[in-house]
């Protein structure tokens, strides 16, 4: 294993076990960035995922960075080493990929920005493993398997610990948080795009609180 790759992994461990939900946030205006994330701090979500798939999500990483200290943003949808170059640059605590290339975990291997790679599979979860990922994404997790496909890779891959995205709500994320190999879950409820448009920090915040009292279900 990469000693880069290991050093990373145990700092993204105290990252993902910060909360039981990380915040999954698409941002499309930038001046959204700093308040929504002092509404999910404020809620006791510190971990947020920036989604980059808008133009305006690596300033929205670097604006929260810089105003909220302690929130602990990352980038997400991260599908290249130029992203992920990126997103080191406006100053990431993590990154986040659907799944992995060659080229993106050679990237990952010489980068300070700890990277939780997707897999969907035991055969992509076995492949990230012989790179030294024991903490990997499932995705697109309810449509690739839900609760039972995860339950059932623990018995041979015991040793990997996953935060499911894709179709996680509040009312299932339980389902997945009762999982010995789930370390969190990765949820985009907690930002309605309504919300934020309205500047409805203050409901964003109650959503946050009710996700960080989430346990086992």
């Amino acid at each position: 294993m990469n000693a880069t790759t290991r050093g990373n992994q145990d700092g993204l461990e105290r990252m993902l076990r910060l909360a039981p939900v990380v915040a999954v946030v698409v941002i499309d205006d930038r001046e959204h960035a700093v308040p929504l994330a002092r509404a999910l701090v404020a809620g006791g979500i510190p971990a947020i995922e920036v989604t980059l798939r808008t133009p305006v999500a690596i300033a929205a990483i670097e604006a929260i960075g810089k105003a909220v200290p302690e929130a602990v943003v990352g980038a997400g949808t991260v599908l290249s080493a130029e992203e992920l170059h990126a997103a080191e640059s406006a100053g990431a605590r993590f990154a986040v990929s659907p799944g992995s290339t060659p080229a993106l975990l050679d990237a990952a291997a010489a980068s300070s920005v700890p990277l939780l790679p997707g897999a969907a599979s035991a055969s992509e979860a076995m492949a990230l493993r012989e790179r030294g990922y024991r903490l990997q994404k499932f995705f697109p997790a309810e449509a690739a398997g839900g609760a039972a496909f995860l339950r059932a890779l623990g018995g041979p891959l015991p040793d990997i610990r996953f935060c499911p995205t894709g179709g996680i709500r509040e009312s299932n994320a339980g389902n997945y948080l009762a999982l010995d190999n789930v370390i969190c879950v990765g949820g985009s409820w907690l930002s309605p795009a309504q919300l934020m448009h309205e500047g409805g920090w203050q409901q964003i915040t109650a959503l946050a609180q009710a996700a960080s009292r989430l346990s086992a279900g």
